[in-house]
């Protein structure tokens, strides 16, 4: 009998600690994943998930057929390669075909299940607006696209992403179809609007024009984004400026090319002391080489660049996705192999 109750008592305080370790290995996954948040302390680094904005001579467009929301897999990369945030692109015409109407159910649920999706990964997702300050090729701020229209947009999808800790919203890529001087005060209001609608979650407001870092400072039609800028508030404190930068020469990331890394690394300096001067935060939304060796160490000294924690929130590289084909910037793996820049990546994540 007491050899008997022993080896029960045994048996039941092995399940126990089994029960224990099992509920410890649940916790530490749940951490990792809390860990990844967009309201996290960290620097937020990933990758742009293209597809959805694809095709943009085609709108509506069909679904899968010219344009594509992340799938599982490409997630499950973006994750598997260190990534705790991504950047979803999409068309404003496709997510509300009509201005100040509702928003397209297909479009908001293909979203809804890539946030959804990454959020169970623990990573971030900003809503990217790839519209260049656009819809249906009227700019923003005409007849026929006014302002409203574009506060509109946003109220709606921030009433469809309310939690501040899964989504941040990504107002326009690029808004070079309007000046800076047209764009800076477009872009603030917007932010004034979605605060006193009671939205929290993080806000990216790109700088005019393509966002370059390189020309941050340069005057544009009678200003830059270094002046338009520099005091731009938010009543939350959660709205961070969007620069992009390339590495060919010109920098438009239209080249194969690669400037070499020194002058990449004054243009980071650059843009890093006027943040620092003008108490900004800067998110680089937008960045990429081809694999060549030169295009290699271009990519490091951008990355590397983004170093100052107080001034850097973080980045995501352009791009993922698996349409891209043969374009040299693509990391997409091919054949099970991974890109080139991916190792540089890993070594700042």
């Amino acid at each position: 009998m007491t050899s008997r109750l022993s080896h029960r008592s045994s048996r039941q305080a092995a399940i126990a600690l089994l029960r224990y370790v099992a509920c410890g290995a649940l916790l530490i996954g749940a951490a990792h994943v809390s860990s990844a948040q967009c309201l996290q302390d960290a620097q937020l680094k990933g990758i742009n998930i293209a597809g959805a904005e694809f095709n943009s001579g085609r709108i509506p467009g069909v679904m899968n057929k010219d344009y594509v929301y992340p799938s599982q897999k490409e997630i499950d990369h973006a994750r598997e390669i260190g990534s705790n945030i991504i950047r979803v692109p999409f068309r404003w015409e496709r997510i509300q075909p009509t201005l100040q109407g509702e928003l397209d159910a297909a479009q908001l649920n293909a979203l809804r299940t890539t946030v959804q999706r990454a959020n169970d990964k623990g990573m971030c997702v900003i809503l990217d607006v790839h519209n260049y300050a656009t819809y249906r090729n009227q700019p923003i701020g005409s007849a026929e696209v006014p302002e409203a229209a574009f506060i509109d947009l946003w109220k709606r999808l921030a009433v469809a992403f309310p939690q501040p800790d899964k989504t941040i919203f990504g107002l326009m890529n690029e808004p070079a179809k309007i000046s800076i001087a047209q764009w800076a005060p477009i872009a603030q209001r917007t932010v004034n609007e979605l605060r006193a609608a009671g939205a929290q979650n993080i806000i990216l407001a790109a700088g005019g024009r393509w966002s370059g870092a390189h020309e941050w400072t340069k005057d544009q039609g009678g200003t830059s984004n270094g002046k338009a800028f520099a005091n731009f508030s938010d009543p939350l404190g959660r709205t961070w400026l969007e620069v992009h930068q390339y590495a060919d020469e010109g920098f438009a990331g239209t080249k194969t090319d690669c400037v070499q890394p020194d002058r990449l690394q004054r243009i980071f300096a650059n843009v890093t002391a006027w943040a620092a001067e003008n108490r900004q935060k800067l998110f680089l939304g937008e960045f990429g080489t081809p694999s060549s060796e030169a295009c290699l160490s271009a990519l490091d000294a951008m990355v590397a660049g983004t170093a100052d924690k107080n001034v850097w929130r973080g980045w995501t590289y352009w791009a993922g996705g698996p349409w891209w084909g043969n374009y040299p910037m693509s990391i997409h793996p091919r054949n099970g192999t991974e890109a080139p820049q991916t190792d540089v990546l890993k070594k700042h994540f």
